[in-house]
This record gives C-alpha cells, sequence and structure tokens, in this order.
C-alpha cells in the first residue's frame, strides 16, 4: 500500500465525503464531454473506393482532439481516488496533452516526459494546463521508464503503458466499441485502428468480446491494426508470421513529422493487440508517410473531418486490402483521431 493509500485509510468521514463529491464533479464532466464521439458513414469514400458501409470513429470530438482523452481522464479519476496529488506518463504529444488537461479539471499536478528528439507542437499545450514538460534524452520507450522510475521515487500515480495501472487503459477504449454497437446495434464485420503500443485496438477488441459474451452482438470484428511502414513491432511480428510481439532494433524507429505517433521499438500492449487481430481473423499493414498524408487529404476533401495524419494509417490499411481482395459488402470502421496543435 503506497503512501497516499494509507492517507486515505485516515481520512474523516468529511475528507470522504469532500473527496465523494469531487468525483462526482469530476465524473459529471466527462460523461458531458469525453467519449460519444461521431461515428460518420463515409458515403463519398464509399463512392471512390467501392467499399460499401464504411465507418468513420471520429474521436476528434474528445476535448484534446484524440482518443486519449478516454484514458487520460479514467487514470485521473483513479489517481483522485486513490490520493495521489501528482500524475506522471512519458509521450509523444497526445496522450501527454490529455493527461495535462484532466489534471487541470481535478487539480492534480502532472509531469510529461518527452523524447528530445520528438517534433511535436503539443509541449505549448501541456505547459498551458499547467503540466511540468521533461524534455529527456533517447526514445519513447526511454521515456516511460524514466517517467516510471520518478513515479516510484516521488509517489507518483503512473499512467504509462504497461504500468499496474494498465488494465484501467483498456477499460477505457473498450468504450469505444460500446459506442460503435449503439450506433449500429451490431458489431461491423472489421474494425481498423492505428497502433502503436496497441492499447487501442486491444481495448475496442475487449469490449467487442464482452459484447458478444453478453449476447449483444452477432459476431467479433475482425481487428485491423495499421501503423508507419517498418516501424512498428505488433505489424512487423504479424506480417512475418510471429509467435509472439517481437521487439524492433531501437536504431531502426526513426520519427518523422508524421508518423511520430506511431513509431515504437517495443509496443508495451503489442502482445494483447496481436492476440486481438489473430484471434478475430484480422490483420495488419503498413502505411508511408506519403499514403497518410494522401489519405488526410481525401478525408478532408471527401468527408469534411481534419485529421492527424498517422491516424489515416487505418483508412489507408483496410483500403489497400479491399483493393487486393474485394471485401464483401458489409459494414467497416476506421479510427480516427482529430488534428490538433
Amino acid at each position: 500500500m503506497t503512501t497516499q493509500e494509507e492517507n486515505r485509510e485516515l481520512q474523516t468521514p468529511r475528507d470522504l465525503t469532500a473527496l465523494a463529491r469531487a468525483l462526482e464533479v469530476f465524473d459529471d464532466f466527462v460523461d458531458a464531454e469525453v467519449g460519444d464521439t461521431l461515428l460518420q458513414r463515409a458515403r463519398n469514400l464509399e463512392r471512390e473506393t467501392g467499399l460499401r458501409q464504411l465507418y468513420l470513429k471520429f474521436e476528434g470530438g474528445n476535448p484534446t482532439g484524440t482518443q486519449k482523452d478516454r484514458v487520460a481522464f479514467s487514470m485521473v479519476r483513479d489517481a483522485v481516488r486513490r490520493g495521489y496529488e501528482a500524475i506522471t506518463v512519458a509521450t509523444c504529444g497526445n496522450f501527454g496533452a490529455a493527461l495535462g488537461y484532466a489534471a487541470r479539471i481535478a487539480k492534480v499536478r502532472a509531469i510529461a516526459f518527452v523524447p528530445e528528439s520528438f517534433s511535436t507542437r503539443r509541449i505549448s499545450e501541456m505547459e498551458a494546463t499547467g503540466t511540468h514538460v521533461m524534455r529527456v534524452p533517447g526514445s519513447y520507450e526511454d521515456a516511460v521508464m524514466m517517467s516510471r522510475e520518478r513515479a516510484a521515487i516521488h509517489e507518483w500515480y503512473d499512467a504509462n503503458p504497461g504500468s499496474e495501472n494498465a488494465d484501467l487503459q483498456l477499460e477505457a477504449y473498450a468504450g469505444i466499441a460500446y459506442e460503435i454497437f449503439d450506433e449500429l446495434r451490431d458489431a461491423p464485420a472489421a474494425v481498423a485502428v492505428p497502433v502503436s503500443n496497441g492499447t487501442t485496438l486491444a481495448g475496442i477488441h475487449r469490449g467487442f468480446v464482452r459484447l458478444d459474451r453478453r449476447g449483444k452482438v452477432s459476431r467479433i470484428p475482425r481487428m485491423i491494426g495499421a501503423s508507419t511502414y517498418r516501424k512498428n513491432p505488433i505489424v512487423r511480428s504479424f506480417v512475418n508470421n510471429l509467435p509472439v510481439c517481437t521487439d524492433l532494433d531501437p536504431a531502426d524507429a526513426k520519427e518523422t513529422g508524421i508518423n511520430e505517433p506511431l513509431v515504437n521499438w517495443h509496443a508495451f500492449d503489442g502482445q494483447c493487440a496481436l492476440d486481438a487481430i489473430r484471434s478475430s481473423a484480422g490483420w495488419a499493414g503498413d502505411a508511408s508517410d506519403k499514403a497518410m498524408l494522401t489519405h488526410a487529404r481525401l478525408l478532408r476533401e471527401r468527408e469534411g473531418l481534419d485529421v492527424l495524419p498517422a491516424s489515416t494509417s487505418a483508412l489507408a490499411v483496410l483500403l489497400k486490402g479491399h483493393a487486393q481482395n474485394p471485401l464483401p459488402p458489409d459494414r467497416y470502421v476506421v479510427v480516427l483521431t482529430g488534428r490538433r496543435g
């Protein structure tokens, strides 16, 4: 038990009442602002590609424009409930912005570790929420390790992937599956998701598995994982038919201004994502920077959505698969992230 949790055991009824009220206010904000994002049918893209019933799950409607808000608010709520006064995460931009925003609302201190080599434009956004940004040497994975170490030393809440609190992240992303079901009244044939650590894809799959166990859906959708060309271990492990999600050579994990949110040499929830892809008879594939920029432009011009180019890797891989082996008429969903900064 941590010091924060020990202190909470000693709280008076008045303290616990104040905590309950604070959580109630926080939950009211989450209910009003986080999730229930747009599921838009892409009829113009359908006509161009021949893929019928293509739906876009646009996470840009969340407070900071990405699905990371779902996890950030879940993590911050858990930190408040357990008596933590500070929360930390390593980030390439989006998660840090989301965590800082949620932490400000909850009046919790946020510390974000950002690799020096990353060119994210969201640092100023983090700082505007009062987040303490620490630029650190090395890769994203190195930043995760530094954040974890500081969390243990200073008794901060660890919101990093792969931490003891990681299961809450999968639960948060399961909400995307529930929202898709609420709109379609069944599971689609497939859900395409951009992958970095693999948490979003694994969480969505978990949500559909639970719906299936409850008899709410007629099937579990095929999960499609997509990432940057040859720089993600989930995709590489699938393409190479490896039994487990295998790390890449760190020297090969080079970021650009386009693919930065997707690059990993180690995927913290990679095995969960890989298992979800295989158990659902899905697939995984790569998209180049050029392809991602092309699809981002298409979405802006044809469907009126301004998306983060990296998130279009999922659309690119789905449409490439359809071009190579036409998919049957059905319903297909692509998860997209909004562009900020």
